[in-house]
């Protein structure tokens, strides 16, 4: 992409709305702008990082077995009314009507949409496991919507729903979805940690949160130090083993790691005093086994094995993409901007022309751009006329993980400068090297 022909509104002074480092860079790098309280339009190279943590998030759920859907924003309260919801939820709530005056809602959640699908069609225990997932818009009327897209009304979320015949099976469920989200967040260049959560108005007994320590975070967390240094399950991972799974579920909880609503003094203070981590998190993934708080009062039922009916059990899972951005700034920026991880930033490289109008630049600048391109990179080629020093501070605001810079001096001796982003490392390199040395072939 040509910035000369892109759309990147970024800002050289800090909005005074934002109150922490997410919200600033991503209003200053031009990812977001704010149309209201706690809603966002999201501009091109913030859409781009949405998309490519969607993918992610995409590809790890189709791993573990779920089926990707699509069901609307907009719901009927008639299905929250079956589920008992309907009142209890809150005010967080955004509740309409429709031209007939029917009673509607702005979906902040999907229990009662899937399950209502889900007793449409499937009838018999030969047809489960069965998990379904979409990545939609959700809207929850926070009180006080803060923090940019950390805590916002209007939200992407990524959010799936298990169903299975019974307690065992339901636990197994839970386990694919436990490992996927472990997968998943260190995939986006993130270390989650699964805490013990309150189960909040979602309900149920048995909830996870995945964590990711940040000096900013929202709520203040405990967990043993020893979770820092875990190994991510690999991608070979057997979603279908049943022990294998429960064998790496088991060591992921096997020490002590809680949220502060569910703080255990008692059990804390047996951890050793050099073990202890106290510290700041941030929440980007929250799994639910609710086992038939939602089948049994809108009969969502199945044929067994023995002929009879059985309330099917069911957990939900949810990652917001929206937020992950905000949380992946949180753990990754300096005071010159963000430092995205390579799987997620919006590009791939920044290639900067120190001298527009250059006929040498120029041309070793379009080559570059079209080779970069055709080795499966994405390029954001800055040809701007702007002076060297807006360019660099630009290509450093919005973090993208390669810099290839182009200027005459260093062209006069055949050469570019590349500089990795996260470590600020340089080095001068021919341009026929610049491809392997960023692909590794």
């Amino acid at each position: 992409m040509r910035l000369s022909r892109y759309f990147l509104p970024t800002l050289k002074e800090t909005p005074r709305e934002a109150e922490i480092v997410s919200h600033r860079l991503m209003l200053r790098a031009g990812l977001i702008r704010q149309q209201s309280a706690g809603i966002f339009s999201w501009l091109p190279i913030g859409k781009r990082v949405l998309d490519r943590i969607s993918a992610v998030v995409r590809e790890e759920q189709d791993r573990a077995g779920a089926v990707e859907i699509l069901m609307p924003t907009i719901q009927s309260a008639d299905l929250w009314r079956e589920s008992g919801r309907y009142d209890a939820y809150g005010a967080e709530m955004l509740r309409i009507k429709d031209r007939h005056d029917r009673d509607m809602l702005f979906g902040p959640t999907n229990e009662e949409m899937v399950t209502d699908i889900f007793r449409s069609y499937v009838r018999s225990y030969k047809d489960l496991p069965l998990n379904l997932y979409h990545i939609q818009w959700k809207f929850r009327d926070e009180i006080r919507p803060r923090f940019g897209t950390m805590r916002s009304r209007e939200f992407l979320m990524k959010d799936a729903y298990s169903f299975d015949l019974d307690e065992a099976s339901a636990r197994h469920a839970y386990n694919r979805m436990f490992v996927a989200y472990l997968r998943t967040f260190a995939r986006l260049g993130l270390k989650s940690i699964p805490m013990q959560a309150d189960t909040g108005p979602i309900g149920g007994n048995l909830s996870h949160e995945f964590i990711i320590l940040a000096e900013t975070g929202e709520s203040e967390v405990f967990c043993h130090a020893d979770y820092l240094d875990f190994d991510t399950p690999p991608a070979d991972t057997n979603f279908e083993d049943v022990a294998g799974l429960q064998t790496i579920v088991d060591r992921w909880t096997s020490l002590y790691a809680s949220t502060d609503e569910k703080h255990d003094e008692a059990a804390w203070a047996q951890v050793p005093a050099d073990k202890q981590v106290a510290a700041r998190g941030i929440e980007v993934g929250h799994i639910f086994y609710f086992g038939t708080k939602y089948s049994e009062p809108m009969r969502a039922v199945v044929t067994g094995p023995d002929g009879r009916e059985h309330p099917v059990h069911m957990g939900s899972y949810g990652v917001g993409p929206s937020r992950v951005a905000a949380a992946a700034i949180e753990a990754g920026h300096d005071e010159a901007g963000i430092v995205w991880p390579d799987e997620i930033a919006p590009f791939d490289v920044a290639l900067l022309s120190l001298k527009a109008g250059d006929s040498a630049v120029d041309a070793a600048c379009e080559g570059l751009y079209r080779d970069l391109q055709a080795a499966g990179l994405t390029v954001l080629y800055d040809d701007t006329d702007d002076r060297p020093g807006a360019k660099f501070a630009a290509a450093d605001l919005i973090g993208l993980p390669w810099q290839v810079i182009v200027g005459p001096k260093s062209l006069a001796e055949g050469k570019v400068e590349l500089k990795r982003r996260r470590t600020g490392e340089r080095e001068l390199l021919a341009i026929a090297d610049v491809i392997p040395r960023l692909t590794g072939r």
